[in-house]
């Protein structure tokens, strides 16, 4: 088993910059593919990016492409989402998912095993 935990999230203007965090704690001696998803009300938990267990591959949905970074500590056993130039409509609960690793980065909800219990980034225009 394997407990996810983020931090980072809160109140930002438009314009400005978060860094979430995901620390992992448990069974971390295993290779773990991550990423981070975030879900307002009425919408479906959408995939924002992935990252494969060696940090040397990673996926963005588009509308964060140029303005996120996804990066990992394995050392640190943390996953990082460095967001700038936030806009109104990246407010939403953000989660961290992991899954055993596999080729690749994993792009769906139903790939992830493990999530975190969510942060709120609310970002004012």
């Amino acid at each position: 088993q394997v407990q996810l935990v983020e931090s980072g999230g809160g109140l930002v203007q438009a314009g400005g910059s978060l860094r979430l965090s995901c620390a992992a704690s448990g069974r971390t001696s295993s290779r773990y593919a991550m990423g981070w998803f975030r879900q307002n009300p009425a919408k479906e938990r959408e995939l924002v990016a992935a990252i494969d267990w060696s940090g040397g591959t990673t996926h963005y949905v588009d509308s964060v492409k140029g303005r996120f970074t996804i990066s990992r500590d394995n050392a640190k056993n943390t996953v990082y989402l460095q967001m700038n130039s936030l806009k109104a409509t990246d407010t939403a609960v953000y989660y961290c998912a992991g899954r055993l690793a596999g080729p690749g980065v994993f792009l769906r909800t139903t790939d992830y095993a493990y999530w975190g219990q969510g942060t709120q980034v609310t970002v004012s225009s």
